[in-house]
């Protein structure tokens, strides 16, 4: 429903699709091809060599032949379904673990925020819980530019205009066509939202998720955290009362190093928010300098976020993301 024209693509919209990688029915090295394989000789040979008559077998005793009949076709079942058990257990595939410490950890938390300087966004959102009065399903759109520029656009899915969020240095404006509203204020104190406040604090977290985790800041103190197959990062800074408290846990997938999941905590401790990153794909263009390092800038399409009171969930899923093109001031906003 919604587009833009890019400068130099004569007007055609940017659509990012996803490949599934098609496997053959079947590999030839396969444990079930092997137990079909000598399922189909043991037949043969039985075929090659049928079992000689009784009456000639130890002399004529036709009771000892009838049990050594009997225990062979007994072990060629045994021997079939073992082979054909196989089938059922591949060797796993080891799995290769990056080794990272706290200082590489926090260089590519900067590296990849700084990856971002202007981005365009197409999402929709659900919301569950009750916990914004406005609707359950949005269709928006979001613009950003660094250092801290942001506009969120919401709609209905017939086009009309649920609400304008826009955020500049520390001042936001909150514009609710549907409800006569205008709220301003700092995005560190959103009390004058009233309700609103929640669902717009996790609307932001979702958006910093997209733009790159925040950076640890030189105020803060990181500790490292192996977690199994994930590395966690507890990352401090100084409470109300001036003591060091863990305000963000940051869990980072090893095989990838990306943030997958995100803990917001409050001053004591309690969780505010969990953040779940999905669905990463690379997003600008290879050669356009959309790269951290040595590798293609990547981003979570899918993000999740629940509320540490129970109070209900956001699930925001991105359509198209444009990172790093010119961005007009009339696409920003003012406060």
């Amino acid at each position: 429903m919604w587009f833009w024209r890019r400068n130099g693509t004569g007007g055609r919209a940017s659509v990012l699709a996803q490949r599934a990688v098609a496997e053959g029915p079947r590999s030839g090295t396969s444990a079930s091809w092997r137990a079909e394989g000598w399922a189909g000789e043991i037949l043969r040979a039985v075929e090659a060599h049928p079992p000689v008559p009784f009456a000639v077998i130890g002399g004529g005793s036709s009771e000892k032949a009838s049990r050594s009949f009997v225990n062979t076709i007994v072990l060629c079942v045994l021997v079939l379904t073992i082979l054909s058990g196989c089938a059922l257990f591949t060797p796993r595939e080891e799995v290769q673990l990056k080794k990272a410490t706290v200082e590489e950890l926090t260089a590519l938390l900067g590296q990849r925020e700084a990856a971002i300087q202007t981005m365009r966004g197409l999402f929709s959102a659900k919301v569950r819980g009750g916990i914004i009065p406005i609707a359950t399903r949005v269709e928006g759109a979001v613009y950003y530019q660094r250092p801290n520029a942001m506009r969120m656009r919401g709609f209905t899915a017939i086009g009309s205009e649920l609400f304008e969020f826009v955020q500049a240095n520390d001042q936001f404006t909150l514009r609710l066509p549907t409800m006569g509203r205008v709220v301003s204020g700092s995005p560190s104190d959103m009390s004058e939202m009233g309700k609103l406040a929640r669902p717009f604090q996790l609307s932001v977290w979702a958006m910093g998720g997209v733009l790159g985790t925040s950076s640890v800041a030189t105020n803060e103190t990181v500790q490292l955290v192996e977690d199994g197959e994930r590395y966690r990062l507890d990352i401090s800074g100084p409470s109300h009362d001036g003591v060091q408290a863990i305000q963000r846990r940051l869990w980072f997938e090893r095989r990838t190093l990306l943030v997958v999941k995100e803990d917001r905590l409050s001053n004591v401790g309690d969780v505010e928010a969990t953040i779940q990153y999905e669905d990463f794909r690379p997003i600008g263009d290879a050669n356009g300098g959309s790269a951290v390092g040595d590798e293609r800038l990547v981003r979570p399409f899918k993000i999740s976020l629940e509320d540490g009171k129970g109070r209900g969930s956001v699930q925001v899923t991105f359509h198209e993301i444009v990172p790093n093109q010119p961005i007009n001031a009339s696409e920003l906003g003012h406060v």
